[in-house]
């Protein structure tokens, strides 16, 4: 049974949910999260009976922005911590996104480029 959406995830739900494995890939790297807990103020999780860690949809989704500008992005702590405080923040759902859209417009030029080429190719080749 899986939990909803809305529900409070563990630290290790979370690791799962971010994709974050560490380096022999086979146990999920939930000290990542404790570290950015310590170097973003605004990632505030539930800490309940005997210091076990829950997130809420929220806190998850700033995680989730957090990965995507240092890992996928390639910024810095302090680089994030600029945007996070910054009231007037970026829309990072729409960076995220359009990042993804980008990458996807690369890959279809790349193979339209490909095919023209094979195609170009084979008429040299008829004649």
């Amino acid at each position: 049974m899986d939990k909803s959406d809305s529900a409070y995830k563990t630290i290790g739900e979370v690791a799962k949910i971010l994709n974050l494995k560490s380096n022999n890939k086979k146990v999920l790297a939930t000290h990542v999260i404790r570290f950015w807990e310590t170097q973003f103020k605004q990632i505030k999780p539930k800490v309940l009976n005997s210091n076990r860690r829950y997130y809420d949809e929220k806190t998850i989704n700033l995680l989730k922005k957090v990965k995507f500008l240092l890992k996928e992005q390639g910024m810095t702590i302090n680089g994030v911590k600029k945007i996070l405080n910054n009231e007037d923040s970026l829309k990072l759902d729409e960076i995220a996104d359009k990042s993804i859209r980008t990458e996807n417009f690369k890959i279809k030029l790349l193979k339209i480029s490909n095919k023209l080429k094979e195609l170009k190719n084979g008429k040299k080749n008829t004649r």
